[in-house]
């Protein structure tokens, strides 16, 4: 209370006249909502795009129906595909899963970690499980919001 009290007193909160004291008015920040800029493919890829640079990873969905991830081949930086092109596969103890490439793109970076911890994409395949960084030289067609994603898995698995 005496530090507030010390505010008070050098007017930082207040301007007082003689008999009135009036609240000083502070310009309130601005705060944005940020959207979510993460979208899925039907083929249970994500894409998040920032600054022109679009990081591409495999959905919680799909690497639980991989099961556990033993090894990623992904492509070299430089590689450049065509739009559901394979863009990499993923190697399971279940299978072999491949990735599309979402449009038009070319590989800019590849995440490292995988080589040596494959089984990233299971334990954080929408965060630190990335797989890699595209820069689109295509438009993206046909992307689902999260909710539209989720609809679909759901419809998916009804199928099955």
């Amino acid at each position: 209370m005496a530090m507030l009290a010390g505010v008070l007193r050098s007017g930082a909160l207040c301007r007082a006249s003689p008999a009135v004291l009036r609240p000083t008015t502070f310009a309130r920040p601005v705060l944005f909502r940020g959207f979510s800029d993460v979208v899925f493919m039907k083929t249970h890829e994500w894409i998040k795009t920032e600054a022109g640079v679009g990081t591409l990873g495999i959905t919680d969905f799909a690497q639980g129906q991989l099961g556990e991830v033993v090894y990623c081949d992904l492509p070299e930086v430089g590689a450049k595909f065509k739009g559901k092109d394979t863009i990499c596969t993923l190697e399971s103890v279940k299978a072999v899963g491949e990735v599309y490439a979402p449009a038009d793109c070319e590989v800019v970076e590849v995440n490292q970690t995988l080589a040596d911890v494959p089984a990233t994409v299971n334990s954080s395949p929408e965060s630190k499980g990335w797989l890699m960084k595209v820069k689109f030289s295509g438009e993206l067609t046909g992307m689902l919001d999260r909710a539209a994603y989720d609809a679909h898995v759901e419809a998916e698995a009804k199928e099955e």
